[in-house]
């Protein structure tokens, strides 16, 4: 079965809730509840209210996500070198 096209956008974490999920507010003004991905469980990388996440919304309920990385997305730079840290 193939994998199905994730949408990856952005928010702040605005809330802690209990088994690694948090509330998130998107950029685009909805709030989703997350959970953690399993490498960044793995690694222990703690993720903080107001901390900038990265995120995958669930093609079947937009309402549900997967923190993905801790911080900004990150964009190509024009001359193609490494990605744009911010």
């Amino acid at each position: 079965m193939a994998r199905e096209e994730v949408i990856q956008t952005q928010g702040k974490v605005i809330q802690a809730l209990a088994n690694t999920r948090f509330k998130v507010r998107l950029d685009s003004g909805h709030e989703v509840v997350a959970h953690i991905s399993g490498k960044m469980r793995k690694h222990f990388i703690r993720i903080l209210p107001g901390d900038t996440v990265t995120l995958v919304l669930s093609a079947y309920d937009p309402s549900q996500g997967r923190i993905t990385y801790r911080g900004p997305l990150r964009q190509p730079s024009a001359d193609g070198g490494e990605p744009a840290r911010g």
